[in-house]
């Protein structure tokens, strides 16, 4: 999560999953905030009623955390009936709710879908990479560019013209 998706609420909580310790030394950034996360999702799977094994964990479990993470987002999100709804520069404040911002969403995914399966979670079985996580973080994409009158336009990964095949360029080949 990116400073804009309380990072916070992991800080202090026991982990959920003693095993789950890197060799001492100095962790990354990423690193570190993989484990945050990770515990973070723990705790929260612990706080259900009842509390939810990491063993029964599924997508829907996932969607709700995600969806729970909402409410400590930064990012503005206009509704519809806003009357700066769409408008990327909004010249004055509105009542429209903080939302976790779509990427700090897509990248916290990410670090869980990896911290799941580096604590023993198969990949067939990682509920982070269950196809309904990736259309609901779709929809918070879409959703929050048409907000913002920023249509969001997927890269193509089409060749550079200009780069070309210069064997001489500066790309180590194998051979």
């Amino acid at each position: 999560m990116s400073s804009s998706s309380g990072k916070d609420l992991g800080e202090g909580s026991s982990s959920p999953t003693e095993d789950y310790q890197q060799s001492p030394g100095t962790l990354s950034r990423y690193e570190s905030q993989k484990r945050r996360d990770w515990n973070t999702f723990g705790q929260y799977l612990k706080n259900q009623r009842p509390p939810v094994p990491l063993s029964q964990c599924n997508c829907n479990h996932v969607l709700d955390f995600l969806r729970y993470l909402d409410q400590f987002g930064k990012t503005k999100v206009h509704l519809q009936g806003c009357m700066f709804y769409g408008q990327p520069e909004p010249p004055a404040p509105c009542t429209c709710p903080l939302r976790q911002a779509w990427g700090s969403l897509d990248a916290l995914t990410g670090r869980l879908r990896a911290a799941y399966e580096e604590n023993g979670g198969s990949p067939e079985t990682n509920p982070f990479a269950s196809g309904s996580i990736r259309v609901y973080l779709k929809e918070i994409r879409e959703c929050q560019a048409k907000a913002r009158g920023i249509p969001y336009k997927k890269k193509k990964k089409a060749s550079n013209p200009s780069k070309g095949n210069d064997e001489s360029s500066s790309t180590m080949h194998f051979s």
